[in-house]
């Protein structure tokens, strides 16, 4: 799967690892930085991996910052990309099967050194379900296009 990764200043020792632990596992990825821990600011970061999403160039996206929260709030802001934020192995197989999420937000201050192979892993292989929520997706998508009543 060709995969974009990017963090922040809080996430860029994560994201190193992810991407040796991903390549190995035989995907392709794509680092839009940061490769440092000076200061920057995580929606630059955002855009680089929810734009590539949005339009096709990477299959998903996986974006780190402190909370994996602003990464999420700015890549949603993104036609077709559905980001959210995991801290753990249940909430990552979850927001694919009900939510169809293809952009991964992890926090890098919450995980620290505990590893994140397998709650990465859990997302990539887990299949969306459809039926009830492909419904609800289509109402998603009926608000992106900014159609105040989706019922």
């Amino acid at each position: 799967m060709l995969l974009a990764l990017a963090s922040d200043h809080r996430g860029y020792r994560i994201k190193s690892k992810l991407i040796t632990l991903l390549n190995a596992d035989g995907h392709q990825t794509m680092d839009f930085g940061t490769q440092g821990d000076q200061a920057v600011d995580y929606p630059d970061y955002a855009l680089e991996v929810a734009s590539r999403v949005s339009d096709g160039r990477a299959e998903r996206g996986i974006l780190i910052c402190g909370t994996g929260i602003g990464m999420a709030i700015s890549a949603n802001k993104f036609k077709g990309v559905r980001a959210a934020s995991c801290t753990d192995e249940v909430m990552a197989e979850m927001c694919r099967r009900h939510n169809d999420v293809n952009v991964l937000c992890l926090p890098g201050d919450l995980i620290g050194d505990r590893p994140v192979g397998d709650l990465v892993r859990i997302w990539l292989a887990t299949e969306f379900e459809g039926g009830r929520h492909s419904r609800r997706l289509e109402k998603i998508e009926l608000l992106e296009k900014n159609q105040v009543n989706p019922s």
